[in-house]
């Protein structure tokens, strides 16, 4: 058929080859695998066993895995049932004491309260604050201090002023850490969004890297988190020049080291699923509950009825546009029972 490699050559155009029987078939197997034993052949690896299995992956891997626990909130927990303990014991020992009033606000036969904060649109000052949490989480309960260079603080100072020589031994506080990542955002004009893909460019960090954000280096780190998220996720990114604009004794050349090196880290996985991202929403959620960071509540006004209203009878009617076009491509059986058919002719 034009190739000379086709498989419709005429039988009597290719060399015909003798058949052997399947004695001597078995005695060229026997022979060649005698040879085998006596040539040294290098061991070559197969490629199921090169592999990750999916299981140590999921543990390995949390900020690319949807179903793996995140780094953070296994750390917290710790604290929580401690937490959770010394209350109960608390609470037994006062029991005749009257409770304080309620931090906590809940709906009423008259008012209603929501909650704004959703995974598409946090609440920004919320998600700043359980983000700095999880950071501050991660220095306290780091295993060891394993850091580079780059990302250390006193090599490559961030002001002027000098650096303490404890630094390397104190744990910041969350306030710290709040005040720190709040400023950025805040001068950056960053969004909620990009503070949650901060969080996991960091948890990644500390697994494929097998870095401890330590208190000699968790300003850099985080610094660097912060320049890759917002260049990601923002349509309009910050520059490193203007980040040199908020941290006015930081140069362009060292700014620009740190993300070349933080890429090389993260092996330029800079990819978020969004079902990562969703996980790492819930479980920040999750630690707001356990430390009484409750996300703002608002009252239920007729302007925010209409428009949740809106928003409902929008998602409604695409609904039933896509149910439609299933329909249209797919019939049940049910609905071939109406159907007519025109009789075949038979010749």
């Amino acid at each position: 058929m034009g190739n000379t490699l086709s498989c419709c050559v005429s039988p009597e155009s290719s060399p015909k080859q003798t058949s052997r029987q399947p004695a001597e078939r078995l005695e060229e197997i026997h022979t060649s695998a005698e040879v085998s034993d006596d040539v040294t052949v290098p061991y070559l690896q197969h490629i199921s066993d090169r592999e990750v299995p999916e299981e140590l992956a999921m543990e390995c891997n949390p900020s690319d895995h949807a179903r793996a626990s995140t780094l953070f909130l296994s750390k917290s927990q710790t604290d929580v049932r401690d937490r959770r303990k010394s209350n109960h014991i608390n609470h037994v020992n006062h029991v005749s004491v009257s409770p304080g009033p309620l931090s906590k606000k809940f709906s009423s036969c008259s008012t209603i309260f929501i909650d704004d904060s959703t995974v598409s649109q946090p609440n920004l000052k919320s998600t700043i604050k359980c983000v700095t949490l999880a950071i501050y989480y991660h220095i306290k309960k780091r295993d060891s201090d394993r850091s580079m260079d780059i990302f250390d603080e006193k090599l490559h100072p961030l002001s002027r002023e000098p650096v303490p020589d404890n630094y390397a031994y104190v744990d910041p506080e969350h306030k710290l850490i709040y005040r720190f990542v709040r400023t950025l955002f805040s001068s950056a004009q960053l969004t909620a969004e990009c503070a949650i893909v901060t969080l996991v460019y960091l948890e990644r960090l500390l697994t494929y890297a097998e870095l401890d954000i330590c208190p000699a280096s968790w300003k850099r780190i985080v610094l660097g988190a912060i320049l890759l998220a917002s260049k990601v996720w923002d349509d309009q990114a910050v520059w490193n020049v203007d980040y040199c604009q908020i941290l006015k004794d930081m140069t362009v050349e060292d700014m620009n080291e740190m993300e070349r090196q933080f890429l090389e880290l993260l092996q330029f996985n800079i990819n978020v699923p969004a079902s990562v991202y969703a996980k790492y929403y819930f479980d920040l959620r999750q630690l707001a509950e356990d430390n009484n960071l409750n996300f703002p509540l608002e009252p239920l006004n007729n302007q925010r009825a209409q428009k949740l209203e809106a928003i409902s009878r929008l998602c409604e009617d695409k609904y039933k546009d896509l149910s439609r076009a299933a329909m249209r491509r797919s019939l049940s059986a049910d609905n071939l029972i109406g159907i007519r058919r025109s009789n075949a002719v038979l010749s």
